[in-house]
């Protein structure tokens, strides 16, 4: 038996534990935050659900916490000095490891303490144990949750827990003149898969405006050929790396074999976003990589999900599909041409 906190983007965890219970036959659920956060209790021990997750990672699942340790809270220095205790007793573990600390505390938790003032604490405690305080990048992670109630403790590996930031609500940071909000997407997407875009050469870019994935990809020194009847914003024209096409994607034809990155974010129909990309698979290179996002448009994602992959797979490799923090109401896969 092990015991586990899941967190999923708002609203979405229904979803997450629908696919949880799918895999762990008689496992328990809880919710700690409605809508996002959930306490599992699994009947397989640590290990076994690790390789299970990693095995195929779940779409909504978007950090996952073991519980090493649980109090109830009492409001007050015992609830750091029991913390403190936990990291020190955990020195085996994290001495000599680059360790950070994640601190998330749900909405009216009685916890007494910021996440600032907590990670002081217990950075502290860390390198009176050995271990390495880091923020970026860390290699181990000790993992605190405050509930209304309860106290919960958990460490393990950045991968184990999948996300190397608090609660995985990756932040970026916004840059003066950025085009729009969408570009997050792409930039996670590349960490999130580990991609680097600077690899790739030559990228089309369907559904391109106003230009917020245009303009990262033509930033990391691709040649860019982006696809809308919409305009593409002003700051863009100056790259001569870029092409515009001033029409719908399904009106365009083009040299076969010419891009090895496909990028794709259009507010259209799972389905008809399925057909555009395949109708354009031929321009791509065999191995090209494709970042599209699925818009869950329906009540039932998971067959939305099931039925886009299944369809896709007729010339991709599915490599991943996730729910980005930056995602909303959608999906972002990663492809490979076959």
């Amino acid at each position: 038996m092990s015991h586990w906190i899941g967190t999923a983007n708002r609203n979405y965890a229904s979803y997450a534990m629908e696919e949880l219970r799918k895999r762990f036959q008689g496992m328990n659920i809880s919710q700690l935050a409605p809508g996002e956060t959930f306490k599992m209790e699994i009947p397989l021990d640590r290990q076994e659900v690790l390789t299970e997750i990693h095995r195929s990672e779940p779409v909504f699942l978007r950090y996952l916490q073991p519980v090493d340790g649980s109090r109830t809270i009492s409001g007050d220095a015992d609830d750091l000095d029991w913390l403190s205790d936990a990291v020190r007793l955990s020195r085996s573990k994290l001495e000599g490891q680059r360790t950070g600390i994640h601190v998330r505390r749900a909405e009216g938790s009685p916890f007494a303490y910021s996440a600032a003032d907590t990670k002081a604490v217990l950075d502290a405690v860390l390198a009176e144990s050995g271990a390495e305080p880091e923020v970026r990048s860390p290699d181990m992670l000790v993992a605190v949750y405050a509930g209304r109630e309860q106290l919960y403790i958990g460490i393990g590996s950045v991968a184990d827990m999948l996300s190397d930031w608090p609660g995985g609500a990756v932040r970026f940071q916004r840059e003066e003149g950025q085009i729009s909000r969408a570009k997050f997407k792409l930039l996670e997407a590349e960490r999130e898969f580990g991609l680097n875009y600077a690899d790739f050469s030559e990228a089309l870019d369907i559904g391109a405006a106003p230009g917020g994935w245009t303009s990262l990809l033509l930033e990391r020194g691709l040649r860019v050929t982006a696809v809308d009847p919409a305009e593409l914003h002003p700051s863009l024209l100056q790259y001569r790396t870029l092409t515009v096409l001033k029409k719908n994607a399904s009106e365009v034809k083009f040299v076969p074999e010419t891009f090895d990155l496909l990028v794709c974010d259009m507010s259209w129909s799972p389905m008809q976003m399925c057909r555009l990309v395949l109708d354009l698979t031929p321009s791509l290179k065999a191995g090209a990589a494709a970042i599209v996002t699925v818009k869950l448009m329906h009540r039932k994602p998971l067959q939305t999900i099931r039925d886009v992959i299944a369809k896709l797979e007729e010339s991709f490799t599915v490599n991943r599909a996730k729910q980005l923090f930056h995602n909303r109401e959608e999906i972002t896969l990663y492809l490979t041409k076959k």
